[in-house]
C-alpha cells in the first residue's frame, strides 16, 4: 500500500469525503482503491467498544471487558511501569478485538477540582502527566494499537466546552497546559491527537493554525494525524487549512463539499488537502500492517493486573498511632453502601461495561461485620442506617467507612457545583468517629473532596476511581497484603475557596480566563504559604525511607549542559516498600515570578528492609526553564539553582546548589522610555547603570532630612521607576549624554 500513489489517485471529491469518518466508530474506505474501514474506540482506562450501531454516548450496549484505574488513580502511582502494563494490555485486547485507535490518554490539566472530568486527567503538574502519558502510549502503541491523546488543548473543564473559549497568555500555555501534549508527542511518539471542542484565546482549536500547524508540526515535528473531538468540527475547510485531519463522528452526509467547493474557490490549497489525506492513508496503513490476526485476550489475567495496579495507585494519606495495616485478630466494621458496591470508574464516554465489580465486602468475607451506612444516590441521612452503623462501629475494634463522591456528582459533560461530600456521608463519619477512635476512612471518588472530619479520624486511605478490582486492592491495603505506595498527583486544599481558579471557574458567558496564570496546583499552594489538607507528592508507607549522598556530576553548567544526580534511598523499616523519589528545582532568585519549586524528575522503587538503592536522574535546559514571551522558547537565567529530592512538595529531605548559566541573551532595546529598575535586570544595563548610581551624580540626594525618615527609602524606591529620559529633566544627563548611553546600551 504506497500512500503516496493512492492519494494521487484519488478524486478531489474522494480526498474530501475521506477526511470525514464513516460512522461514529471507523473511517471511510476507498474501496476502488482497496484502502479500508479502520475502527477506533474510547478508553483510556479499558476499552469501550460498542456492540452494533455505535453512539458517542454509551446509550448502546458494548462488550463486557475489564475496566482498570481510571487517570486520577494511575497518576497517584508515580510509576511509570504501571502505565506501561496498562499499556500493554490494553494493546493484546485491542489487536484481539479488531481495534485500530484506542482514544486516549487524557492530558488536561486539573485547574480545579471542580471539572467533572478530572477522574479522566493525570495530575495538576504537567511534568508528571507528560511522563505517565508518555509511557501508556510507548506501550499501547508498541502492541501495534494507534494513541489518539486528548484533549488538545486547554479543554479544562465541562461547562460549555464545546463552545467556550479558555482565553489565557503565553507564558501559561507553554508551560502549564502545552507540556503534557508535548511529552506524548516527543517521547511518546503518539500516532494521533484529538483536538478539543473549545476555542484558545477566541479561535477554535479544530481550525487554529497555531496549535495543530505551527506547533504541532513545525515546532514539535509531529507527522500524527489530528482527529476532532466528536462533533467539534467548526468549518472543516479552515480546519484543513489549519492542520485538522479527520472529523468524527461524520457519516452518511459527511461529504466533504465544503472542502471541495473551498479548493475550486481558491481558499483552500489543495496541498494542504493532500498532506492531511497522506496522513490519514499512513494511519490506516500503519493499522493494517501491524494487525495480528488471530490475537486473543485472558481477561482473567487483566483482572489481576487491574487488582495490582489499584493496590499501587492508592494513597495512604494519614495514619496516626500506625493504625494500619489491621490485624487478622481485630474484630472489623466495614461500613458504607461502598463498601459493598464499589464506585470505580466516571462516567461518560469512557465509561466500561463491566460483568462484576469486586466489593471489599466480598473479599473481605466473614472476617468483617457490616452496615450500609447511608444510601449513596441520596445527600439525606436516613437515621435507621446511621443509628445502624453507630452500633456496628461500638462493636469493632476498629471502624472502617468507606465513603466518596456518588455517580451523580461527578461525570463528563457537568462540573461539580461544590467540593464536599454528601452531607449524608459528612454525618456519618462524624457520628461513627465519635463512637469509635479507631475509624479508617477509605474514600473513593476522582478529584479532591473537603475533609471536615479529618482530625476526627486517625487514617485516611484514598483509594481514588481504582477500577473493577479496588473493592479487593482495598482490602489488600488494609491488612497489609499490599504496602501503600501512591502519592497524590495533585493538592487536597482545605477549602474550594482556596483554590486557585475559585475566582474564574467556569468563567462567564463562555469566556473562562486563566487569571492564575502558571500558579496551578501546589505552584500557587506554595507560594502563598497557604496549608491544605494534603500537598502535591504527599503519600505515606507502612515502612519509611531515608535519603543520603546527593550528588551532582558538576557544581556549575550551562544551559546547553546535562547535569547527572544521584541518591542513595534506603529503607528503615521494617517491611518491603515502594518509594515515589520526588527530584524538584528551585530557581533562588528570579527576575520573573517563579513558582517556589517545580517537579522535574521521579522515579518508583521497591526495597526490601535495611536495603539501599541509588537512583540517577538525568536534568537538561527544560528542568531549570521558564517560557520567556519576550524570545518566545524556554530561557535559563543565570545563577543558582537548588536540587531538591524529597517525598512530596513540602517534604523536601536533602538538597544540593548548583550553578547554571544561561546562553541565550534576551531581546532588550533600550529607549528614553526605559526605566533604570529594567535596565538593572539586564546584564549589561545593570553594569553600566550600576556604575553610574554609584557615582555621585545619581546616588545622592539633597535635602532628603525634610521629607522624613523613609525619605532615602523612597528615593531608592522612586529611582527604580525613572525613565532615562527624566535623568535630562532632573539635569543628572545631557540631551548628548543621553543618546550617547542609549547608543551603548543598544550596542
Amino acid at each position: 500500500m504506497n500512500v503516496q500513489e493512492i492519494m494521487q489517485q484519488m478524486t478531489l471529491e474522494e480526498k474530501a469525503a475521506f477526511c470525514s469518518g464513516h460512522d461514529f466508530w471507523h473511517t471511510k474506505a476507498v474501496e476502488r482503491l482497496g484502502v479500508p474501514s479502520v475502527m477506533m474506540c474510547d478508553g483510556p482506562h479499558g476499552l469501550r467498544k460498542q456492540e452494533g450501531e455505535g453512539d458517542h454516548l454509551g446509550i448502546n450496549k458494548s462488550i463486557e471487558t475489564v475496566c482498570y484505574p481510571t487517570a486520577a488513580a494511575l497518576a497517584s502511582s508515580f510509576d511509570r511501569d504501571v502505565m506501561r502494563k496498562l499499556g500493554e494490555a490494553l494493546g493484546q485486547e485491542c489487536q484481539a478485538e479488531n481495534v485500530a485507535m484506542l482514544l486516549g490518554p487524557g492530558l488536561n490539566i486539573k485547574r480545579s477540582p471542580l471539572c467533572g472530568r478530572n477522574f479522566e486527567y493525570f495530575s495538576e503538574d504537567p511534568y508528571l502527566a507528560g511522563e505517565m502519558g508518555a509511557a501508556y502510549v510507548q506501550a499501547l502503541q508498541g502492541h501495534g494499537i494507534a494513541a489518539c491523546a486528548k484533549h488538545f488543548a486547554c479543554n479544562d473543564q465541562e461547562t460549555l466546552r464545546m463552545s467556550g473559549s479558555s482565553n489565557l497568555d503565553e507564558r501559561t500555555l507553554r508551560e502549564i497546559y502545552l507540556p503534557a501534549f508535548e511529552a506524548v508527542v516527543k517521547k511518546g511518539k503518539t500516532r494521533s491527537l484529538m483536538c478539543a471542542y473549545n476555542a484558545i484565546n477566541g479561535t477554535f482549536c479544530s481550525e487554529n493554525k497555531m496549535l495543530l500547524t505551527d506547533i504541532l508540526r513545525n515546532e514539535w515535528k509531529s507527522d500524527a494525524f489530528v482527529v476532532t473531538d466528536w462533533g467539534a468540527i467548526k468549518d472543516q475547510a479552515k480546519g484543513v487549512a489549519a492542520g485538522l485531519d479527520l472529523e468524527m463522528p461524520g457519516g452518511p452526509n459527511a461529504t466533504g463539499e465544503e472542502i471541495v467547493e473551498a479548493v475550486k474557490t481558491g481558499t483552500l490549497d489543495e496541498s494542504d488537502l493532500d498532506k492531511t489525506v497522506l496522513r490519514l492513508l499512513q494511519f490506516v496503513k500503519d493499522s493494517v500492517e501491524q494487525r495480528r490476526p488471530g490475537a486473543t485476550i485472558d481477561r482473567d489475567a487483566c483482572r489481576k493486573l487491574a487488582r495490582k495496579l489499584a493496590g499501587e495507585c492508592a494513597v495512604l494519606m494519614k495514619n496516626e498511632g500506625s493504625l494500619l495495616p489491621l490485624k487478622e485478630n481485630q474484630k472489623v466494621a466495614f461500613i458504607g453502601e461502598f463498601a459493598d458496591k464499589p464506585r470505580y470508574q466516571g462516567a461518560g464516554s469512557s465509561h466500561i461495561n463491566v460483568p462484576h465489580a469486586v466489593s471489599a465486602l466480598e473479599t473481605a468475607g466473614n472476617a468483617v461485620i457490616y452496615a450500609r451506612g447511608y444510601d449513596a444516590h441520596s445527600d439525606v441521612t436516613d437515621e435507621a442506617m446511621l443509628k445502624e452503623a453507630v452500633e456496628t462501629a461500638k462493636k469493632a475494634d476498629v471502624a472502617v467507612i468507606f465513603a466518596g463522591l456518588p455517580d451523580a456528582f461527578e461525570t463528563e459533560g457537568a462540573d461539580r457545583d461544590h467540593m464536599r461530600l454528601p452531607d449524608n456521608q459528612n454525618e456519618l463519619i462524624k457520628a461513627v468517629s465519635q463512637a469509635n477512635p479507631h475509624t479508617v476512612v477509605v474514600l473513593h471518588g476522582g478529584s479532591p473532596v473537603e475533609l471536615p472530619w479529618l482530625h476526627d479520624v486517625p487514617a485516611v486511605l484514598c483509594a481514588y476511581l481504582g477500577g473493577e478490582q479496588v473493592g479487593a486492592a482495598t482490602v489488600d491495603l488494609l491488612y497489609g497484603k499490599v504496602n501503600p505506595s501512591g502519592h497524590l498527583a495533585e493538592t487536597w486544599p482545605i477549602r474550594l475557596q482556596d483554590n486557585p481558579s475559585y475566582l474564574n471557574f467556569p468563567g462567564e458567558e463562555g469566556v473562562v480566563t486563566y487569571a492564575e496564570g502558571i500558579f496551578v496546583g501546589y505552584r500557587y499552594y506554595d507560594k502563598k504559604e497557604m496549608p491544605v489538607n494534603f500537598c502535591f507528592g504527599h503519600g505515606l508507607s507502612y515502612t519509611q525511607f531515608e535519603y543520603a549522598n546527593l550528588k551532582l556530576d558538576k557544581d556549575s553548567l550551562t544551559d546547553q549542559d546535562t547535569l547527572t544526580v544521584s541518591v542513595d534511598v534506603k529503607n528503615i523499616g521494617s517491611v518491603a516498600g515502594k518509594a515515589a523519589v520526588q527530584l524538584y528545582v528551585r530557581d533562588v532568585e528570579s527576575a520573573v515570578r517563579r513558582p517556589v519549586r517545580e517537579l522535574r524528575a521521579f522515579e518508583k522503587i521497591a526495597l526490601q528492609p535495611g536495603e539501599i538503592k541509588t537512583v540517577m536522574f538525568t536534568l537538561d535546559k527544560r528542568a531549570f526553564a521558564y517560557w520567556e514571551p519576550k524570545c518566545h522558547d524556554f530561557f535559563v537565567e543565570s545563577g543558582e539553582y537548588v536540587i531538591e529530592i524529597g517525598e512530596s512538595c513540602r517534604d523536601i529531605r536533602i538538597t544540593q546548589p548548583v550553578q547554571v548559566e544561561g546562553t541565550i541573551e534576551l531581546p532588550f532595546t533600550v529607549t528614553v522610555n526605559t526605566t533604570i529598575g529594567q535596565l538593572l535586570k539586564h546584564p549589561k544595563g545593570k553594569e553600566i547603570i550600576g556604575n553610574m548610581m554609584r557615582s555621585s551624580a545619581l546616588s545622592h540626594v539633597d535635602q532628603t532630612d525634610s521629607m522624613g525618615e523613609g525619605s532615602e527609602r523612597m528615593m531608592q524606591g522612586m529611582m527604580m521607576g525613572i525613565q532615562l529620559g527624566a535623568l535630562v529633566s532632573y539635569g543628572r544627563l545631557t540631551r548628548k549624554q543621553l543618546k550617547d548611553l542609549i547608543a551603548t546600551l543598544n550596542a
